[in-house]
């Protein structure tokens, strides 16, 4: 029980280290492709740490399984280079009883990601699914950041704001500058209104959603020409094309689990099974890792991250090939993604069993001979 509690303290520590680091490298990177899409007047800055939230879960069913690899490796990797398994291995603690220990151990994760997995992720998912379909009900007026020029419109409109603030009739902007080309290709004349003042309004009857700008001037002319025509108003306004839905997410992605085992769908069944792909994850890549972290002090504990990281991806990459197949029809849904899991664990059992097969020492083969 010692030396169990010892080997998961050695691999835990090191996997929520690995975890973390990978998980701000994630989340850094998904949250400035949120923060372009803000930018470029697509989704409103309000929601950002709130994408990020419902994300979480989904980055760590991908992480945390390639985490968990790493730090085996790392872990015994360290424990072989300073000739501790060795002393194990003397006390009578066989590789097979080690990599019991270590299933084990292993097993309590893939419980937590089993829960993560089946309930928590698609939750999460769902809700960041409605927090992007929420958008469609924001007007450009709500997506525009002060003191940036931003195009809207399939970029042909640019508008700039100075100043932002909230009033009760909704956003109010400060200094405005919109222009715009006519023409469905925007290759026509070029208009520019600079206003005082820009806010939203809706036509009852229509429903549809105006821009009004107030006390400003329209220019109206052709680039590179100076006959330019110049207009005062009190008023203007301008119509506010209809927002594009916003497709992020897969459907199947954000489903409960009791919707995706009700369901017959190819694509339902593949999203199930990849669901309790992330637990058999875990038990398997551990009966692999731990053959592999066997290194000779001589070469030191990092030789066998390449090869090793290799193979994780070849695994994960074949599961998601395994899981378009079963998405097209290609291959039968009772087939499945568990081929691909046999694979590895076949693989895994047989790395553990070489030792028992490699040929007998050097001495042994001579006095033989």
């Amino acid at each position: 029980m010692i030396i169990f509690r010892y080997l998961a303290r050695q691999i835990f520590q090191i996997m929520s280290a690995i975890t973390l680091i990978l998980l701000v490298v994630v989340m850094i990177s998904r949250f400035l492709g949120y923060l372009g899409q803000a930018v470029a007047g697509e989704i409103s800055s309000d929601i950002l740490l709130r994408l990020m939230l419902f994300r979480l879960p989904e980055f760590l069913l991908v992480i945390v399984p390639f985490a968990l690899f790493l730090s085996i490796l790392l872990a015994f990797g360290r424990m072989y280079s300073e000739n501790e398994m060795t002393v194990l291995s003397a006390c009578g603690y066989s590789q097979k009883r080690l990599a019991t220990s270590t299933v084990l151990a292993a097993s309590l994760l893939s419980v937590l990601m089993g829960v993560l997995s089946l309930q928590i992720a698609p939750l999460g998912l769902q809700n960041a699914e409605q927090l992007l379909e929420s958008q469609d009900e924001l007007t450009e007026l709500d997506l525009i950041v002060a003191g940036q020029f931003q195009r809207f419109d399939e970029g042909l409109r640019t508008t700039y704001a100075e100043s932002i603030s909230t009033t009760e009739a909704g956003r109010l902007l400060r200094n405005t500058f919109v222009a715009w080309r006519q023409g469905s290709e925007g290759q026509g004349e070029l208009r520019i209104i600079l206003a005082d003042s820009a806010r939203p309004v809706i036509d009852e009857r229509s429903g549809r959603r105006f821009m009004l700008l107030e006390n400003g001037v329209l220019y109206e002319g052709s680039p590179g020409e100076a006959d330019y025509l110049v207009t005062q108003f009190d008023e203007q306004a301008l119509l506010m094309p209809e927002p594009e839905r916003i497709t992020e997410l897969v459907l199947e992605k954000s489903l409960p689990t009791q919707a995706l085992l009700a369901s017959s769908e190819p694509a339902y069944r593949a999203e199930l099974q990849w669901r309790l792909s992330v637990i058999l994850l875990i038990p398997i890549l551990t009966l692999i890792a731990v053959p592999l972290s066997k290194v000779s002090p001589r070469k030191g504990r990092f030789s066998r991250l390449l090869p090793a990281t290799l193979l994780y991806a070849l695994y994960y990459v074949t599961l998601q090939m395994a899981m378009t197949l079963v998405e097209d029809e290609t291959v039968p849904a009772t087939v499945g993604l568990w081929w691909v899991h046999g694979l590895f664990l076949a693989l895994g059992l047989y790395l553990l069993l070489v030792p028992g097969l490699k040929r007998p020492p050097r001495r042994m083969r001579g006095a033989a001979a």
